[in-house]
Formats: C-alpha cells, sequence, structure tokens
C-alpha cells in the first residue's frame, strides 16, 4: 500500500504515466503521456507568422526566440496552430500542455486582444473543457490546472478590445461577453445560455446594479465569463462532498465597483439540495464563502451577491513560502510591519551618519558599522520594492514590470542576508583570529563581492535560466516561481545557508561569553553571565537574520496560517529591531549621539550670546 509505479508511454506518445498502490491494485494517479509538442505549436505558430508578415512588409523575419518573436506580434491572431490543438486527443498530459500553453499566450500576447485572438483562444480552451472528457482531468498531474486555467482565461479576456461599445465571443464550453460601462448606465447585465452534458442547457446570469455603477470616475468596461464545465474539472481533482450545482462565472470589473449579482440555473433542481454562493480564491486554490452570499433560494436558480475585494498587500510570508495566503491578519501585520521597518531603517541609516566620525576610529568598529549600514540600506531597499512589486501586481498586472520588480526584490533580499552573513564572518574574525590583522581595502573589497556581488550573479542566473520558460515569476503575485519551476530555492538556498552559519556565529559567541567567566571565584558571577549570553544572543538574532529561519516552517507546511503570521512577526519588523539593537542599544553609538547633541548645544548658545551684545 502506497507504493508508487511510473511507466513510460507508448512509443508515440512522451512523458510517463504514474500508479499507485491502493488495496492490494494499482490505481492510476497521474498521466501526463502527450502526443503534443508545445515547443514545436510555438515554432509552426512562428514560421506562419513570419510568413504573414513577410507578405504584408516585403521583408524577412528572423526568429532568434520564439517568446520574445511572439511579444513583438501583437497584431496577428494564433488561428494557425488550432487544427493542430483540435485534431489532437484531450487526453490528461496533452490537457497539460495546453494549459501550459494558454498560460504562455495569456502572459505574452493579452495586449490589444481583438475579437480574433479570442476567438482563437476560445476554441483552444474550449477542446479542453468539452463536457465529454472532463474526466480526464482527474489524471492531470498538476492538480491545480484548473485553476491555473481560470487565472489565464481571467487575464486574457479582461484585455479583451470592444467594438462599438460592446463583444460576444461563444464557443459550446467557454463565452465571453464584454460592454463598456459608465456612471449614467441605467445597470449592465451580460445572460448565458449554454449546454451542459448534452442533456440540456443551463443559464446564467449577471448583473451590475445602478447604484454601483454610479461609483464610477470615468467610462470603463466590465467583461463576464461562463464555463458550464469548469466547476466538474475543479471538483475532479479536490476530494469532498460538495459539488458545483451550475455554471462558473467570471467577471472582471473596474477596482470600484464592489458588487455584483450572480443568477444560476441549478443543474440539480432537487428541493433537498441546497445552494451556497462561494468564490474561487486563485492564491489558496479553493471555494471561498467569504466572497459571495446567497440572496435567494428555490429549486430552480439561486442569486448570489459577490464582493469584488479591492486588493491588498501580499503577506511578507510570500517571501519564503511556496504558498501565498491571504488573510486579513496577515495583511495587517505586512502594513504594520514594513512601514514601521521602513521608517526605523531610514532613522538609523540617519544616526550612522551623524555618528560615524565617532564609532568608526579602530578598524574593527569601522568594519562593523560598515556592514550594519549596508545591512539597513539592503533591507531598506528591499522593503520598498515589497511594496512596489505589490502595487504593480495589484494595479497594472503588467508582465514586464512585474519581473523587472521581482528581480530587483530578489537582489536585494539576498543582499540583505550575503550583508549579514559578511557581518557574521567578521564576528568570528574579531573572536578567533585576534592576531591577524585584515587592512580595510582587503575588507572594502571581500565584503563587497560577497554582499552584493554573489547576490547579482545568484538574480541574473534565475532570470536567465527560467524566465525563457515563462517560469520565473508565480501565479498570484510578482515574485519567484515555485510550482512548475522551483525558482523560489535561489533565494531560500541561499537564505537558509546563511542562517545556519551565523547561527553557529552566534553559538561561538554564547560559548565566548560563558568560558569568559569561569574562575571569576564568585557564584553570583552565574547571573551575570546569563544576563550577558542573552544579551549578545538578543542583539545579534536581528542583525544575523535568525528569525527567518522560520520560514522553513512555511516551506514544510505552507498552508499553515499560524506559521505564516508568526513568520510575518519576527520578520516584517526586522527593520525596526535592527534600530533597536544594532543602533539605539549599542553604547558607542549612544556615547556619540550624546556627545553630538552636547556639541549642537554647546554651539548653539555660543551663537546667542554673539546675538545679544
Amino acid at each position: 500500500n502506497g507504493a508508487v509505479c511510473i511507466q513510460p508511454c507508448s512509443p508515440s506518445f512522451h512523458g510517463e504515466t504514474s500508479f499507485v498502490c491502493e488495496d492490494r491494485k494499482w490505481q492510476m494517479l497521474s498521466d501526463a503521456c502527450a502526443n503534443l509538442d508545445v515547443q514545436s505549436l510555438f515554432q509552426h505558430w512562428t514560421s506562419c507568422l513570419a510568413v504573414t508578415v513577410a507578405s504584408f512588409s516585403f521583408s524577412s523575419l528572423i526568429v532568434s526566440n520564439v517568446f520574445s518573436s511572439l511579444q513583438r506580434i501583437s497584431k496577428t491572431d494564433f488561428s494557425c496552430i488550432i487544427p493542430d490543438i483540435l485534431s489532437s486527443p484531450a487526453i490528461p498530459g496533452n490537457i497539460a500542455d495546453i494549459v501550459d500553453l494558454l498560460k504562455k499566450i495569456s502572459l505574452l500576447l493579452s495586449d490589444n486582444v481583438t475579437r480574433a485572438k479570442m476567438q482563437s483562444y476560445s476554441r483552444i480552451a474550449n477542446h479542453i473543457l468539452n463536457s465529454s472528457i472532463i474526466s480526464n482531468w482527474a489524471f492531470v498531474k498538476d492538480r491545480n490546472a484548473g485553476s491555473e486555467l481560470l487565472d489565464s482565461v481571467n487575464l486574457f479576456a479582461g484585455k479583451l478590445l470592444l467594438r462599438n461599445g460592446s463583444e460576444s465571443v461563444q464557443e459550446p464550453f467557454i463565452a465571453t461577453k464584454g460592454y463598456s460601462i459608465h456612471r449614467n448606465s441605467s445597470g449592465t447585465s451580460f445572460d448565458f445560455s449554454m449546454e451542459f452534458n448534452n442533456t440540456g442547457n443551463i443559464t446564467g446570469h449577471v448583473v451590475i446594479p445602478e447604484e454601483e455603477l454610479l461609483k464610477l470616475p470615468r467610462a470603463s468596461k466590465a467583461i463576464s465569463i461562463a464555463f458550464p464545465t469548469l466547476g466538474a474539472v475543479m471538483e475532479s481533482t479536490r476530494l469532498g462532498p460538495d459539488f458545483v450545482n451550475g455554471m462558473v462565472l467570471s467577471v472582471s470589473l473596474p477596482e470600484e465597483l464592489q458588487r455584483v449579482l450572480l443568477t444560476f440555473e441549478k443543474v440539480n433542481k432537487l428541493e433537498d439540495v441546497e445552494a451556497r454562493c462561494v468564490g474561487w480564491h486563485s492564491a489558496e486554490r479553493r471555494w471561498d464563502s467569504r466572497a459571495c452570499t446567497t440572496q435567494s433560494d428555490t429549486a430552480g436558480s439561486v442569486v448570489c451577491a459577490c464582493a469584488h475585494q479591492r486588493r491588498t498587500y501580499r503577506s511578507f510570508s510570500v517571501l519564503m513560502s511556496p504558498a501565498a495566503l491571504r488573510s486579513a491578519v496577515l495583511d495587517y501585520i505586512t502594513r504594520v510591519g514594513l512601514g514601521l521597518s521602513v521608517f526605523s531603517l531610514v532613522l538609523c541609516l540617519l544616526i550612522e551618519a551623524v555618528v560615524w566620525h565617532h564609532v568608526t576610529k579602530t578598524e574593527i568598529t569601522y568594519m562593523r558599522h560598515f556592514c550594519l549600514v549596508n545591512i539597513a540600506a539592503s533591507l531598506l531597499v528591499a522593503d520598498i520594492l515589497f511594496i512596489v512589486a505589490a502595487v504593480v501586481h495589484n494595479a497594472a498586472l503588467n508582465y514586464e514590470l512585474c519581473v523587472a520588480a521581482t528581480f530587483f526584490l530578489h537582489f536585494f533580499y539576498l543582499a540583505l542576508f550575503f550583508w549579514m552573513f559578511t557581518l557574521g564572518l567578521l564576528i568570528l574574525y574579531g573572536l578567533l583570529l585576534i592576531f591577524f590583522k585584515i587592512t580595510r581595502p582587503v575588507f572594502l573589497a571581500a565584503a563587497f563581492s560577497i554582499g552584493y556581488g554573489c547576490p547579482l550573479v545568484i538574480s541574473i542566473l534565475t532570470v536567465a535560466i527560467t524566465e525563457p520558460k515563462n517560469g520565473y515569476l508565480r501565479s498570484g503575485a510578482c515574485w519567484l516561481n515555485w510550482y512548475e519551476t522551483k525558482a523560489l530555492l535561489a533565494f531560500v538556498v541561499p537564505a537558509l545557508s546563511i542562517i545556519v552559519v551565523n547561527l553557529v556565529v552566534v553559538v561561538v559567541v554564547v560559548v565566548k561569553t560563558g568560558r569568559s567567566s569561569v574562575g571569576e571565584g564568585c557564584k553570583s558571577q552565574d547571573l551575570n553571565s546569563m544576563i550577558r549570553i542573552s544579551k549578545n544572543v538578543a542583539l545579534l538574532t536581528p542583525l544575523l537574520g535568525l528569525t527567518w529561519g522560520f520560514g522553513l516552517a512555511t516551506i514544510v507546511d505552507s498552508r499553515s496560517l499560524a506559521f505564516h503570521i508568526t513568520f510575518a512577526l519576527l520578520n516584517a519588523f526586522q527593520g525596526f529591531f535592527i534600530l533597536l539593537f544594532g543602533t539605539l542599544l549599542d553604547r558607542k553609538t549612544r556615547e556619540a549621539l550624546r556627545m553630538n547633541c552636547l556639541s549642537s548645544r554647546r554651539k548653539w548658545g555660543l551663537e546667542k550670546v554673539k546675538i545679544i551684545p
């Protein structure tokens, strides 16, 4: 029981099939066998587009990179690859490849989505949403493929251009409608009637109330998409007693609108079947009962009132966790923590600038404060970029900006860790290599190479390896991908490795501190020793980033809200702890500040004496 067997596919297919042993029988777990080749489809598509462009511009088009070429060709649809896709069987492996293809199209060609593009996109999606092949979705290797498809369709359809104020594209198992809306509209509605299981049609109705339209500051658009079979796709990959008793309706609204009414015709119209209105939570990949409320429930239909929630900052724990939980508590901790951290780091850098000449008179204090300044500067820029990345993703959903924000976010958080690593090495140098002297130029060269050189190399390699495959970004946030390419490991592995090294540094400090009190001949010194050890640990924990080690818990159990909250509490406030333990509680820094204040008062008093006569 529980044994897994993997077998290759037949010669005409590529991939593999996985089986699991349950009750002495082999049960199919996943089927990745496919005869579609996404890369060859792209090449066919590119050559098709190259011929089209050449016929109009009388110039040749040389394709060096498939994805960059597709981004440049924005006015052409991709109908030339549809025959290859529609002629392929909708087996689990091909379904996974088509979902991946639609995701790439949404990311690369979602600018200026014309009716022709939307029709081609809908025909491809319709092929894998056919009611006759829904059972195949249960064996798709990626259990989140249905959610990925929903996100991709929403992203692509949301950019649909409206001709004469409206547009409608309908296939048997996916329909898209769009309308121009403005504050003077008397109310906007979308009506859908679609086939379901060859037993007849089911209907859906979307209404934007008139009082909501009055909130619009300018003319905008609303896009609605209907999926009669997507609910069954979601069910096929999740265990549970609930089932989707109607079509899935997706609505893309302007940010100002908060409420929409959805009417669903039930598939199962039995009297004892109670309906519950829910919305799909893309980040957590689950149905969320908080998104909608039930207005009325009859035997044949149900009316839902759904709130279009304003987007908020991502939780700080997304930096280490594969899954991004959405919680009001996490959002609050992230906002307050980052705000206080940014303010504290600015204050920390100002204090260091004021006392710099007083606290850097010896080589070792110069090196310590130099590391502290770079730790504070790296964390300050990284925290600001975290906020910028959230704004970029939430407001614009611009792919190129999201890639740029992720790259610099990755670089500066890595720089934070490598500067904390440099500080740890410096502490070891001060404790263990007492008679070995490092000159200032050698220290600066080594520190900059470690602090900024290593993060730069890792960041560049990460984006260079994963971005050509569209595996750099994760779905739902401007941050490193986990599920497809494990790009997040390019941050997690260096960070956790440095934490382990710095933990060893703290242990060495504790041992050295404990030995210093041995042989002092008084039992009262034990208490002083414990206080000294505790103080050293408290001072070093934020400066060496030890609290980030709790991120391992969010990796092991990425769905635990308690782990995410603990991680956010420990690390979103790191800037404040650096100001407190690295600057304000440092004796020499306090003395330098006091001397500077006295000097300023004395100077002000002398100037006052000169003015009075």
